[in-house]
C-alpha cells in the first residue's frame, strides 16, 4: 500500500515511518487509502464534497489525529475540505501536512481547506508541514487555507512549516478568538531558486481578554520571493503581538506587511518586522571553530528556522 516514496513523504510531513497509532486518515493522489478511528475520535467522509469530518469527543485527553496527504502523480490538482470538531475540555494533537513528489513535466497541486471549531476550554495543537521533492520540471504547488474559531477559554497552537521543495504557495489563515481564548502561531518558511510564497494571517480578537502571539521566521534565497500580510484586529479588551523576522540572501525579495487595528480602547496590539542578511560576525565566529563559510551559513540558517 505504501511504497518507498510514500513513506519518505510521510516521514517529511508527519514524522511518520509507517502507519501511525491512534486516529488517522491517509490521502494519496486524491483518494483516501487508509483510516483508523478510536473510541474518542471519529473520522467520517463528507457526502457533499471531497474531504472528511473529524469529531473529537469532549474531555478527550492525550490523543492524536494524523491526516497527511501525499501526492506522487503529475498533472493532479487535488482539493480537499476537512472540518474538525474539537470537543469541550479536550486536549489533542492534530498533525496534517502535504508532501508532493513530482518527477514529471506537469504541475502537481494540492489545496487543503481546513476548518476548526475549538470548543469551550479545549486545547488544540495543530502541526502543518509542507514539503516537495522530485527531479521533474513540473511545479509543486500547495495552497492551504485554515479557518479557526476558538470559543471561551480555548487554546489553539499552530506550527506551520514549509522548508523544502514547494514552488508556489498561498497560505491563508483566518482566526476568530472569543472570551479568554488564546492563539499561538509559529511559522517557518524557506524558499530558494525561483520559488514564490505568500502568507496571509488575519486574527479577529472579538472576546474580552483574548490574546494572540504570532511569530514568523523565514529565509529567502536565490531568486525567490516572499510576501507576508499579518493582521491583528482587536474588537475588545485584548492583547496581540506579531513578530516577523526574515533573512534575505542572493537576489531574493521579501515584503513583510504587519497590520494592527484597534476598535476598543483596551486593545493592546504590537507588531515588529525585520528583514536583513546574516550578520558577518556570526559567520566569522563559526568559521574560527573550523567550519567553512557554507557550513557556517547553513548552521546559522538551521538555528534561525529552529
Amino acid at each position: 500500500m505504501l511504497n518507498a516514496v510514500d513513506k519518505k513523504l510521510l516521514e517529511e510531513v508527519a514524522d511518520l515511518h509507517d502507519v501511525p497509532q491512534g486516529a488517522y486518515n491517509i490521502r494519496k493522489n486524491g483518494e483516501g487509502i487508509s483510516r483508523n478511528t478510536t473510541a474518542n475520535i471519529d473520522i467520517v467522509t463528507k457526502q457533499d464534497k471531497p474531504g472528511i469530518n473529524i469529531i473529537i469527543k469532549p474531555k478527550t485527553k492525550g490523543e492524536s489525529v494524523h491526516i497527511p496527504v501525499i501526492i506522487s502523480k503529475e498533472g493532479l490538482n487535488d482539493t480537499v475540505y476537512n472540518t474538525f470538531e474539537v470537543g469541550e475540555d479536550s486536549d489533542v494533537l492534530i498533525v496534517a501536512g502535504c508532501g508532493i513528489h513530482n518527477s514529471g513535466s506537469e504541475k502537481a497541486q494540492h489545496d487543503g481547506i481546513h476548518e476548526f471549531f475549538v470548543r469551550k476550554g479545549a486545547h488544540m495543537k495543530y502541526i502543518e508541514k509542507h514539503y516537495g521533492e522530485g527531479d521533474g520540471t513540473g511545479e509543486r504547488v500547495l495552497n492551504p487555507k485554515t479557518i479557526i474559531e476558538v470559543e471561551e477559554d480555548g487554546v489553539a497552537e499552530l506550527e506551520m512549516i514549509q522548508i523544502k521543495g514547494v514552488d508556489k504557495t498561498i497560505r491563508d489563515t483566518e482566526v476568530v478568538l472569543h472570551k479568554n481564548a488564546r492563539l499561538i502561531v509559529t511559522e517557518r518558511l524557506l524558499t530558494y531558486l525561483d520559488q514564490n510564497a505568500e502568507s496571509n494571517i488575519t486574527v479577529e480578537l472579538v472576546g474580552e481578554d483574548s490574546s494572540a502571539q504570532i511569530i514568523s521566521r523565514s529565509v529567502a534565497q536565490d531568486d525567490s520571493k516572499q510576501i507576508f500580510h499579518l493582521n491583528l484586529r482587536g474588537h475588545a479588551k485584548c492583547r496581540g503581538h506579531i513578530q516577523c523576522d526574515s533573512i534575505i540572501m542572493d537576489n531574493a525579495q521579501v515584503s513583510s506587511i504587519p497590520e494592527i487595528s484597534a476598535f476598543h480602547s483596551d486593545a493592546q496590539l504590537i507588531h515588529e518586522a525585520a528583514i536583513g542578511k546574516i550578520a558577518s560576525d556570526q559567520l566569522t565566529k563559526l568559521m574560527t571553530l573550523g567550519l567553512t563559510e557554507k557550513e557556517a551559513e547553513d548552521t546559522v540558517l538551521r538555528g534561525f528556522l529552529g
